[in-house]
């Protein structure tokens, strides 16, 4: 078996680089003929050519990295897979409302959708330097810390995190700068089916570890799905701010939605978030809280170190560096990917509007990658100080995920409001819910919890927008209720017999 802290065992680290390098050589196989012009829909969706398996596989392993595997069963609880299989509204959600918006209106981001249907491109331009900061500050630097304890649990401390961390957001640039979505949704796919399959042979041998028994000597709270008031997710939550939560996150985010518009239709994108949503729910809830539980019956509350050393536990010195390759392969795809989501909104949302037209995407993102790199890495220390990884991101994600919902929300909804009402709306929500997370006698007068919040956060934020739309801007809006689906089912059925072939 592995051993944690005894240092690099030679046969682990040639299987892990020996299959790192294999998967990179499966990519460049894949991705080697396609033809490049530099132009945006090239670089940022692969030039509208993936079909629906990598559509499936790139937006899987952009999710599932190790902020799942080691935040979801460092909560060492079988509750934290309700993030999982709620996911499930979310992608549905993508699947019938969104995907055909975003094709109707020919995005690359998701924020272009927003300019169409206000009046004024400011809400665009607020809503992707939100997302900018998002990546930079939060998904980047989080995907590189989980990436690195989760390695430094298994090869030993022989090496710090930040070592690993800088291993890992140096590939993950590399697959961005010279390959760009396409080659990072094929890597997504090529390591996913590795990591899900090795994942579940994880979840057996844990299992067989303690005789097929999480039952006995593991604290009722931590095997119920039914959660307490004061548990990460009381279970009345799922019934609130939950599938708000995975609307936001599956639907509206820019570095999942990118994946599905980089399909060549909306019946192949639609395919894929299917796909995608089936091993949402088959697949991934238990690799992300079983391992978990196990590893409290184990070694006791040891927090995010418990998948690591759970792996480095059960596994065979060989298989357990093949582990740590996948694994890494999943840090490295969910970094580049969030990183090719930030080269696009600066690229298309920033720099063309104020800077000037973009030649060549390809130098330009070359440029902003080393940037953001470098600022995430410089943000990872920061997260090693965070109790557990999975709650801090759900909390900070908070701070901007229900406000910008509530822009697309009155957008879709509603004509004849001003981009100016929608930011007013946006900018209430941020100033709400950072009020309630960094007040703590706020907090406790409101006397909610995070999740129930994000409800009461997105409410007032569409109200605030359509006040300060009639009595600010002396404007009154059209309520289109659902109108706008029905147009796109109307031309999705047109798309689908070949009238735009």
């Amino acid at each position: 078996m592995g051993s944690v802290g005894a240092g690099i065992d030679a046969v682990q680290l040639l299987v892990f680089a020996g299959l790192t390098a294999l998967v990179g050589l499966l990519t460049w196989w894949k991705v080697r003929s396609a033809k490049h012009d530099g132009s945006g829909q090239d670089v940022f969706l692969a030039g509208k050519g993936l079909t629906w398996f990598f559509v499936a596989g790139s937006i899987t392993l952009t999710n599932l990295s190790t902020d799942q595997l080691v935040g979801m069963n460092g909560n060492q609880m079988l509750l934290l897979a309700w993030w999982e299989i709620a996911g499930f509204v979310g992608l549905m959600t993508l699947a019938f409302v969104f995907v055909p918006l975003y094709y109707r209106y020919n995005c690359t981001t998701v924020t272009e959708l927003l300019e169409r249907r206000y009046d004024g491109r400011s809400i665009r331009t607020l809503i992707a330097g939100i997302f900018l900061v998002g990546n930079v500050l939060i998904y980047l630097p989080a995907a590189l810390y989980s990436g690195g304890l989760f390695l430094q649990s298994l090869f030993g401390e022989s090496v710090p995190l930040i070592g690993f961390a800088i291993a890992l957001a140096l590939i993950g640039a590399a697959y961005t700068i010279f390959g760009g979505l396409r080659a990072v949704a094929v890597m997504d796919t090529f390591s996913g089916i590795g990591i899900l399959g090795l994942a579940l042979v994880i979840v057996f041998l844990a299992l067989a570890a303690v005789d097929f028994d999480i039952v006995s000597g593991v604290p009722a709270e931590r095997l119920s799905m039914v959660g307490a008031s004061d548990s990460p997710i009381p279970f009345h939550t799922l019934f609130t701010g939950m599938a708000f939560i995975q609307i936001f996150y599956w639907s509206t985010n820019q570095n999942i939605t990118q994946k599905a518009m980089a399909a060549p239709t909306v019946r192949e994108a639609q395919k894929g978030v299917f796909a995608a949503a089936a091993v949402r729910i088959l697949v991934v809830p238990p690799i992300v809280v079983i391992p978990g539980v196990v590893a409290y019956k184990l070694f006791g509350d040891v927090g995010d170190a418990a998948y690591g050393r759970l792996v480095a536990e059960v596994l065979p010195t060989w298989l357990s560096g093949a582990f740590a390759a996948m694994v890494a392969a999943a840090v490295i795809t969910t970094f580049s990917a969030v990183l090719n989501s930030t080269v696009a909104l600066y690229s298309v949302d920033f720099h063309e509007r104020f800077v000037g037209k973009v030649a060549d995407h390809w130098k330009l993102g070359a440029f902003v990658s080393v940037i953001a790199t470098v600022l995430a890495l410089i943000m990872v220390p920061v997260f090693q100080n965070a109790e557990s990884i999975i709650n801090l991101l759900q909390q900070l994600n908070g701070l901007s995920s229900m406000p910008i919902l509530s822009a697309f929300v009155v957008g879709l909804l509603f004509r004849n409001v001003a981009a100016r009402a929608a930011i007013a709306g946006v900018v209430s929500g941020i100033a709400l819910y950072g009020l309630f997370t960094f007040n703590q006698d706020f907090a406790a007068w409101v006397g909610l919890h995070y999740i129930d919040f994000m409800v009461v956060t997105l409410a007032t934020s569409v109200a605030a927008a359509l006040g300060f739309n009639r009595f600010v801007l002396r404007r009154r809006a059209e309520w289109i209720g659902l109108a706008l689906f029905r147009e796109e089912a109307v031309l999705e059925e047109a798309e689908i017999r070949g009238v735009f072939d």
